[in-house]
């Protein structure tokens, strides 16, 4: 149940208790092994109050995946790609510093990945979606692009997470602008360059 705030105040800590257990059963395993008991357990609920609001686990956990998603598309909804790449790519690093253990699990770990995929997808849909350049590629070339920027993005915010989040932020996200910007600018440009030479009848080779 995602609140809205106009909740009666003993739903709303229900609501409230149930997310926290679950992250805090989040961060010490893996999804497969997380029971509605413990769950209730922690919470401080009856099994009853819990399939009040969820029928199973999986909407809980699906209920998690779009309320991440939906805060993180919020931040970059006024963005244009791949213009505005560099600030989508800075978002994403100061809405993930800005969230809990549970988030960092799901983010970090491959027992999670199914609902990490979905968040991708989501947000590639919702952020590249409106893009021309974009919309002009190929399957197999729209599919190559967003799997570089999301392998080079995670894999850098997966790698700040294990280094202990040592290095300052403004630096993680330097790094990774540079990274991801210059493969994609070079990416788009070649496609550009291409796209020209064949509509000039030229050889692409």
């Amino acid at each position: 149940m995602i609140l809205k705030g106009t909740e009666d105040l003993r739903v709303i800590k229900t609501i409230e208790g149930i997310k926290a257990a679950f992250g805090e059963l989040i961060c010490k395993k893996d999804y497969e092994k997380i029971t509605v008991k413990e769950l209730c357990d922690i919470a401080r609920i009856n099994k009853k109050t819990f399939y009040h609001y969820y029928e199973t686990l999986d909407d809980l956990l699906a209920e998690m995946q779009t309320e991440l998603s939906s805060g993180y598309i919020d931040r970059i909804k006024n963005y244009s790609l791949p213009e505005e790449l560099d600030k989508v790519n800075r978002a994403f690093f100061v809405y993930s510093s800005e969230q809990g253990p549970a988030y960092e699990k799901i983010t970090c770990s491959g027992t999670y990945h199914s609902i990490r995929d979905k968040m991708v997808v989501e947000v590639n849909d919702a952020g590249w979606g409106k893009s021309k350049k974009y919309r002009a590629l190929s399957d197999y070339e729209k599919n190559l692009l967003m799997e570089f920027i999301n392998n080079a993005v995670l894999s850098a915010y997966r790698q700040w997470v294990e280094d202990g989040k040592r290095l300052p932020i403004e630096d993680v996200i330097e790094m990774t602008n540079r990274m991801v910007l210059g493969g994609v600018n070079g990416f788009l440009k070649n496609e550009k360059e291409t796209d020209e030479t064949r509509k000039s009848g030229a050889c692409v080779f």
